[in-house]
């Protein structure tokens, strides 16, 4: 009280000067304070009581489910430090297709690979990432189109559609067969500078697939020249800010964590966050120059083709340039588009780390975990590289690519074994009830056919554990087997995924947008890689792990610098 009395005699001093007086507008001032104070107060108060009694209501209370391990973390601990995605898959074994674990605060969420269930979640819109989820991706990705909802989302996914069309990917197939021969002649030129008998080299393949698809997605989403491959250039400023703001992004600790669930608590500021808005300001600017030559661009060749001095129309199939932020942009300024249907500059912005991280590291993670399974099945490597050679040219188009039987098979059951992005959470933005196909019986004996949300409640969706589920793969799920997709088994059709029967690439209406993209450039540097070389891990099976933060990358037990890598000996293919 005395604190607040301070601070009313020195405003009325601070205002003596005026030619009136205060002191009667203080007198009512001092109980609204107060008021605001004790409703502020209260309604803290109420939402931790909330908190602590919403666990003790829930509709989810009686379901099956692991125990946790203390009320402030749940069950989140052995989630962030187990390997390899098994661990919703040991519950789902242990408890059923649809159980509850415990989150932050010892709150409620479900865990289902019950397809009638996901499909119910994925393709209604009352289904979200939720606001933790939202603040660790959005530190990378921005706010983008893997972030927005609603009708945000459906007009910036109306808009970009196009330019992730198969037109389009026929145009830049040639990009993914350049920079995967570069690649190529680079590791050739290792094997021959470092051997006397080109024998094979110890190289990390995530390391320099990473750099490659750097490479790809700077030319094909915005016809920038990262240079990732080339040793004696330096790296850009994009290709150094990007970096920054990936490496930081996926570290995780304890103040993150909190800082997720307990807004207030982002404004302490860490070394992290420094490094992460320097990095995102040099992605911006970059991102407003490429932004204005675009612009630029597209309204010169609309005025070429028109003979005109300036632009006084755009289509939307006007000038072909081939990378994605040309095609985003080209659509944008389409004359025959509603302006309540154009996306602002901003959020044109938005998708420049969007793409680079969706287009970059996702189909490395994904295209390294496929030389992975290979190097651990040499017979269906081999098998794959005679295939590969049967094709009479090095830079085949993407319809040749799609043409090749085994390489699909290859591409597919690399894909459903080792998804790149190994699961997803969605929160519900009212109450809801969510169908079962099979029934559950709960802790009381019940049996269960639908499920009942709160708003708020979270859902986790396993994707690899859908993707390798004995139910629907049959006891060789866990296996990596090409030979499958020679003929599936029916039960997958169930799947709600958008591509390959599984759910790799979500289903839905946030379902992956560029996973035509994905497919497509994984296939051209398999194509190109497996023609020069045999592949053979350089470390035992048993040391290599998965550790997933916004990709599931793999990182080997025994190393000491503890960074994500696979090392592979890689050796110039002679022949037979």
């Amino acid at each position: 009280m005395s604190a607040l009395n301070r601070s009313m005699s020195q405003l009325h001093l601070a205002t003596s000067r005026f030619d009136f007086d205060l002191q009667p507008f203080l007198v009512y001032l001092k109980p609204l304070i107060l008021s605001a104070g004790a409703s502020v107060l209260a309604y803290n108060l109420y939402r931790l009581v909330k908190l602590v009694l919403r666990p003790v209501f829930s509709p989810l209370r009686r379901l099956q489910g692991p125990p946790s391990d203390s009320w402030f973390y749940g069950n989140f601990r052995q989630v962030f430090t187990s390997e390899n995605s098994t661990l919703q898959e040991e519950w789902v074994a242990e408890y059923g297709h649809t159980l509850k674990y415990k989150g932050m605060f010892n709150l409620d969420r479900i865990v289902t690979t019950d397809l009638r269930a996901i499909q119910h979640i994925l393709s209604n819109s009352i289904y979200e990432k939720p606001p933790q989820a939202r603040f660790f991706l959005s530190r990378v990705l921005g706010e983008g189109l893997l972030l927005v909802e609603g009708e945000e989302h459906k007009n910036q996914r109306r808009i970009m559609s196009p330019a992730f069309g198969l037109a389009h990917l026929r145009e830049i197939t040639d990009i993914f067969m350049e920079k995967s021969i570069e690649l190529r002649d680079i590791w050739m030129s290792q094997i021959a500078s470092e051997t006397t008998e080109d024998q094979p080299i110890r190289l990390d393949v995530l390391s320099w697939l990473s750099r490659m698809t750097l490479d790809v997605i700077g030319l094909a989403g915005f016809n920038y020249k990262f240079n990732s491959l080339s040793a004696h250039l330096k790296p850009t400023e994009l290709s150094k800010a990007f970096g920054t703001i990936f490496e930081k992004g996926q570290q995780m600790s304890l103040l993150a964590l909190l800082q997720a669930f307990i807004p207030p608590l982002r404004l302490i500021p860490t070394q992290r966050d420094w490094s992460m808005k320097k990095a995102r300001k040099t992605m911006d600017r970059i991102g407003r120059e490429l932004l204005a030559e675009k612009k630029a661009a597209i309204a010169t060749s609309i005025a070429a083709e028109r003979g005109e001095n300036k632009v006084t129309e755009v289509g939307k199939n006007s000038v072909q340039g081939k990378d994605l932020l040309s095609l985003l942009v080209r659509a944008n300024m389409a004359t025959d588009l509603k302006d309540s249907q154009r996306l602002s500059d901003e959020d044109v912005l938005a998708q420049v780390p969007t793409f680079l991280t969706a287009g970059h590291e996702t189909t490395s993670t994904a295209t390294t975990w496929s030389l992975y399974a290979l190097a651990l099945a040499p017979e269906v490597q081999s098998k794959l590289r005679q295939e590969l050679l049967s094709v009479p040219t090095d830079t085949p188009t993407m319809d040749e690519l799609q043409a090749l039987p085994y390489l699909d098979a290859v591409v597919r059951e690399s894909l459903r074994v080792h998804a790149p992005v190994p699961s997803t959470t969605r929160v519900v933005m009212r109450d809801d009830v969510v169908p079962l196909s099979t029934p559950i019986v709960d802790k009381d004996g019940r049996s269960l056919s639908e499920i009942r949300l709160w708003k708020g409640d979270t859902v986790f969706i396993p994707i690899v554990a859908v993707n390798r589920s004995k139910l629907l793969w049959g006891e060789d799920a866990f296996e990596f087997k090409p030979e499958r997709w020679e003929n599936p088994p029916q039960a997958i059709n169930s799947i709600p995924g958008v591509w390959g029967n599984m759910l790799t690439f979500l289903g839905g209406h946030h379902a992956c947008i560029g996973f035509r993209f994905s497919v497509v450039e994984t296939k051209a540097i398999l194509f190109t890689l497996l023609r020069a070389f045999e592949f053979e891990l350089a470390v035992p099976k048993e040391d290599v792990i998965k550790k997933a933060t916004i990709v599931q990358r793999p990182f080997i037990k025994s190393a000491t610098d503890k960074k994500s890598q696979l090392p592979m000996f890689v050796g110039a293919y002679k022949g037979s």
